[in-house]
């Protein structure tokens, strides 16, 4: 049943009979979970790829307080023996999960203590015993698996030619330090070495960016006249975590109807972007490669004659504080598109993407197969003259094979269920 119908009897049972309204809660609670992980760093969040930890910690709380009570699909962590709503389980351990990770989100008229108070009543689980099966699965979790902010040393990089170095801090360092949740180690797929800076690959892709990735080649986003490619690049700009859970809460709510279904999906996805975005960033720190603008300003002392140097190149968006080598955003969206493919059987699917990008036009854009969108990304990141083709379409294959491994090995169908 989908959302939109789902909603639709809700309401109609509700004017006959005044029975609790019905929802899904995994959705419901995801949109919460990834509003709190991107509020600002003075009520705790933490926006971008660390936020991925979080949401892990709590989808795979919620999908173990619901397999406590249903037994369909192996837990993650959390075993115990539950009965109740499953319903009900999953928001106790959205809840507690988050005001275990945001505590500075708890209270106020609008925190999460008063979210939860009014989603239970609407939703008619207030004194339900799964709530008490979903505070003892998070608490589980958190404890065993919650992954503080520990930053290392700062690093600023390396002054030399084809590495990255920056007056500002590398941003996320600590992302290449952490133990990952469900690889054996933080570099099982790290991706081979960028191409040799005097090859023909790292001119043609040196070119490629050079071509079209300059703030030149890109008139003002919001001219009537803006290019496609202009488009593209501005709409792939924003916050790849929040765009994939939305995404993701689309494709639950569209093909879903068993919240079992929905809470292993959330989990597996975030799960797999969580240990995407570390072994991204252990392959940025270990490679240090560096950025096109850094490479084209210095393209005449490269030591490839086929780079033409400009010292006022400038790229379309303004550079991150992180290397190049490999891309986070094609990390994430490989792990997120490829766990999609996975758990639906398919890569063709029909969706719709939602931008975050205050600069983009066009702030949905539709697509027919996961590798499409997957795609759009690859080059979108050259267009905004940030990466290399070699560090995005790495970084697809890696968030690809880290999708591939945790659909594989975890949350999967307990004995006897298939």
């Amino acid at each position: 049943m989908t959302r939109l119908r789902y909603l639709g009897f809700t309401l109609a049972l509700g004017l006959l009979c005044a029975a609790p309204a019905q929802a899904d809660p995994v959705s419901d609670w995801n949109a919460k979970a990834v509003a709190a992980a991107s509020a600002s760093a003075a009520l705790g969040g933490r926006a971008g790829p660390p936020g991925l930890l979080d949401l892990a910690v709590v989808h795979v709380a919620m999908h173990d307080a619901v397999q406590a009570i249903q037994g369909r699909f192996q837990p993650y962590h959390y075993s115990g023996p539950g009965s109740g709503s499953p319903a009900a389980a999953a928001v106790a351990a959205a809840h507690r999960a988050l005001v275990l990770i945001y505590p500075l989100q708890k209270d106020g008229p609008t925190g999460l203590d008063a979210q939860y108070d009014a989603y239970l009543a609407l939703h008619g689980l207030v004194g339900d015993p799964g709530l008490a099966v979903g505070e003892a699965a998070a608490l589980a979790d958190y404890t065993a698996h919650y992954r503080p902010v520990n930053t290392p040393a700062s690093f600023f990089g390396v002054a030399e030619i084809g590495q990255w170095r920056s007056a500002v801090a590398m941003a996320f360092l600590q992302l290449a330090f952490e133990t990952p949740f469900t690889l054996n180690r933080i570099d099982q797929f790290r991706p081979p070495p960028p191409p040799p800076m005097g090859s023909m690959t790292y001119a043609r892709e040196y070119d490629e960016v050079k071509a079209k990735g300059s703030i030149l080649a890109h008139p003002d986003p919001h001219d009537l006249l803006v290019s496609p490619d202009t488009e593209k690049a501005w709409f792939w700009s924003g916050n790849f975590v929040a765009q994939w859970n939305e995404t993701t809460r689309q494709l639950a709510n569209a093909h879903l109807t068993d919240i079992g279904d929905s809470a292993r999906l959330f989990a597996l996805v975030n799960l797999a972007g969580a240990d995407a975005a570390m072994a991204v960033w252990d392959s940025k720190y270990f490679y240090n490669f560096w950025r096109p603008s850094t490479a084209i300003q210095d393209g005449s002392v490269d030591g490839n004659p086929r780079t033409d140097g400009d010292g006022g190149w400038a790229p379309l968006l303004a550079n991150p504080a992180y290397p190049d080598y490999v891309s986070g955003a094609n990390g994430l969206t490989g792990a997120f598109t490829g766990m999609l493919r996975d758990f639906f059987g398919t890569d063709d699917m029909v969706f719709s993407v939602k931008t975050t990008a205050a600069k983009a036009i066009d702030k949905e854009r539709d697509y027919t197969s996961f590798s499409q969108a997957a795609q759009e990304v690859v080059d979108a990141r050259i267009l905004l003259g940030i990466h290399f083709r070699s560090a995005d379409e790495e970084a697809r294959r890696l968030g690809e094979r880290v999708s591939h491994w945790t659909f594989q090995k975890f949350l999967r169908a307990a004995p006897g269920n298939k």
